[in-house]
């Protein structure tokens, strides 16, 4: 399980719609801490209200979209559409930008990401939920919730009922009365309810469905074409596409020219994709 930190930002490697393993961009995700500690120091010195200040502010949430979608998968079992809870989520990433303090020592995605979770969390709360919760508590949960963000950003963990009391200075029996209704936005709260546990989500624990099954047809059909390639053509398609050789290494290791190849290879692939048998 990835902590806060780990969080996958812009740029991280092996990101999807990446090239050569790095992300379009080309940034991995300690260049992505670095620019974005540069940029909220650039942030500090520009007064507010400035063209400059809205343009470093908004590449300030552009590079750490990343971070919203990874808190947005953990309510991907909520019957809500994941944009949504993007978009929601990226309210919160905006409102821990503009109260970051980059002079405090905390990296921004440990700051950030109780808060990114409070305002998706709230959305469920004010907007999805199917138990009725008595007002009082509907209104003293918002106090909760963003004194937990508080408690946990300053120590580092989830705060206990007892801190959280004397943080807002109410008795405990209430703050569980408050956690009790937060978690009631949705009837499917099992997964909640493991989350300050520290444990994985139900969800987590169930199987689901392997998407790699829909490709066993098509390799066996694969499989069944390449076999009636013959035995130089064959070469060429395990050199190219299992070996991971170029053209050009192709034509050393066969002796034939690099066009030869290409011919070949391009005659070998319009055979495979239209399912016809090998004809020489």
């Amino acid at each position: 399980m990835r902590t806060q930190d780990s969080a996958p930002e812009a740029g991280e490697e092996g990101s999807p719609g990446s090239s050569d393993g790095r992300s379009g961009a080309g940034r991995s995700s300690v260049d992505v801490r670095t620019l974005t500690r540069v940029l909220f120091e650039r942030l500090s010195e520009l007064p507010p209200g400035t063209p400059e200040r809205e343009r470093v502010r908004a590449a300030l949430i552009e590079i750490n979209i990343p971070l919203v979608r990874y808190a947005a998968t953990r309510f991907r079992s909520r019957n809500e559409p994941m944009e949504d809870i993007v978009q929601v989520g990226t309210i919160g990433l905006i409102n821990a930008i503009d109260r970051f303090d980059p002079t405090r020592g905390v990296q921004f995605p440990t700051y950030a990401l109780p808060t990114i979770l409070g305002e998706i969390k709230r959305y469920f709360r004010d907007n999805v939920r199917t138990m009725h919760v008595p007002r009082r508590l509907q209104e003293l949960w918002v106090q909760v919730s963003g004194a937990m963000e508080e408690l946990t950003v300053a120590h580092g963990r989830a705060p206990k009922v007892p801190e959280i009391a004397a943080n807002l200075r109410i008795p405990e029996e209430d703050v569980r009365a408050c956690l009790d209704a937060g978690r009631a936005y949705n009837a499917a709260s099992l997964e909640a309810a493991q989350e300050h546990e520290g444990g994985l989500a139900l969800l987590d624990r169930l199987g689901y469905e392997d998407s790699a099954l829909a490709d066993v047809e098509h390799r066996d059909m694969v499989r069944h074409l390449l076999v009636q390639l013959p035995e130089r053509e064959r070469r060429i398609i395990m050199l190219r596409f299992f070996a991971n050789l170029t053209q050009s290494q192709i034509s050393i290791e066969l002796g034939m020219s690099q066009m030869h190849v290409s011919r070949l290879l391009s005659r070998i692939l319009t055979r495979l994709r239209t399912g016809n048998s090998w004809e020489e």
